[in-house]
């Protein structure tokens, strides 16, 4: 039996400029296309031999279109007859099929799409940006419209006081260890099932602390621990049904973990990182429109954020982040970046000791402004800390004027 080929399934065309692009975009090869390239592509729209050509082409010379077919099969573009290595790893982008081709467009293409800047670089790019052109305003306004001003938002108790010291941190204690105590805790808040919902003829629904599109809870969570007091270095799977760690890989390094985080040298010195995955079928099951991959990242949102809450209730340094070396990531966790991809990646750390983030109230002027609108009146001089709270600035009397 003859080989045979077929163009790739995974495949967008757009103009930029004056040429028009083949975008094998699961493949991540881009080529500007020609008219002969164009027609053999349309021809293999089945598995076909090549023989088929020197029929649909009669005029053209046999070394033109030999060579055409080489030329398309080393872009990407035309994919020889698979073998059982191939079937499977067809079978898996298949699985994108309903979704296809704007959400795995935008999700295959984005892969590994930006190259490491030093924070002083950036920066300075910033700052070229801002003065040949207006930055974008952060807020709002209808200015012509009726204002009704509202009352003050509650800030006592607990929860207003975790809410308002999250933050990022992007410094970390270098020699800063957790507990396995606390990253259960983080985990299991943040991660683990709370509930299990029997639906008839469905079967159980999982119920979290973040909500979830449909409540598929496509995210998964992989834990590299780095400096975790009675937990082994390496890479972990959390099981969120039986709040257990799955040992995937003895063994992790903060270079590894700088690399996989496009080369943010500042989290190094994390104790602990999650990576978060998406297993897609899980929405794609419910939802097969390809609007639904949204939902899968806003899930992933709202994990983050429930897991930063938690890190800033236990006193800790939590940060996320979407800059990745996706494939990398990948690769070490032994998924096959398909039907499970990473997606972001969250992590904590200690707090330096030189370094103390201030509280809302406690900002200085010129450096963090407060929200004028929102400045306390004279009779709230005071912020009460619950006694299970961690130390912070928050219990601290309020200064005014400064």
């Amino acid at each position: 039996m003859s080989e045979r080929f077929r163009r790739t399934p995974h495949l967008v065309c757009y103009w930029r400029g004056s040429h028009l692009v083949l975008d094998n975009y699961l493949g991540d090869s881009r080529v500007a296309a020609t008219p002969l390239a164009c027609e053999i592509l349309h021809a293999f729209d089945r598995w076909r031999p090549a023989s088929i050509l020197a029929r649909l082409f009669p005029t053209a010379r046999p070394e033109s279109l030999a060579a055409a077919v080489v030329d398309l099969i080393r872009c990407g573009l035309l994919q020889r007859s698979a073998g059982d290595r191939d079937r499977q790893a067809d079978a898996r982008a298949a699985t994108w099929d309903a979704w296809s081709p704007a959400a795995s467009f935008f999700h295959f293409s984005t892969k590994n799409g930006h190259e490491p800047i030093e924070p002083d670089v950036s920066e300075q790019i910033l700052r070229r940006r801002a003065r040949s052109g207006r930055v974008p305003n952060p807020v709002k306004r209808y200015p012509r419209a009726t204002h009704i001003q509202l009352p003050r938002p509650e800030a006592l108790g607990e929860l207003p006081r975790v809410v308002l010291e999250r933050r990022t941190w992007r410094k970390l204690s270098p020699d800063g260890s957790i507990g396995l105590d606390q990253a259960s805790t983080l985990l299991g808040l943040s991660f683990g099932v709370q509930l299990w919902l029997d639906m008839p003829g469905i079967g159980r629904v999982a119920l979290k602390t973040s909500p979830s599109g449909g409540a598929r809870h496509p995210i998964e969570a992989y834990v590299a621990a780095l400096n975790v007091r009675g937990l082994q270095r390496g890479i972990y799977h959390y099981d969120a049904a039986g709040h257990r760690l799955e040992l995937i890989r003895a063994g992790v390094t903060r270079e590894e973990i700088v690399d996989s985080l496009n080369a943010q040298w500042w989290f190094g010195n994390a104790a602990a990182v999650v990576l978060m995955t998406g297993v897609f079928a899980r929405t794609q099951w419910k939802y097969p429109a390809p609007r639904a991959y949204r939902v899968v990242l806003v899930d992933a949102g709202h994990i983050a954020q429930t897991f930063c809450l938690v890190a800033t209730w236990q006193g800790l340094a939590p940060f996320c982040t979407m800059a990745l070396s996706e494939s990398k990531i990948e690769r070490a966790l032994r998924i096959d970046g398909i039907t499970e991809s990473v997606l972001y990646a969250a992590g904590v750390g200690i707090r330096p000791a030189d370094v103390d983030w201030p509280s809302w109230e406690d900002r200085p002027y010129g450096r963090l402004l407060p929200n004028l609108s929102m400045r306390p009146t004279r009779k709230d001089t005071t912020v009460r800390r619950s006694a299970a709270a961690p130390a912070s600035s928050a219990s601290r009397p309020r200064r005014r004027g400064r």
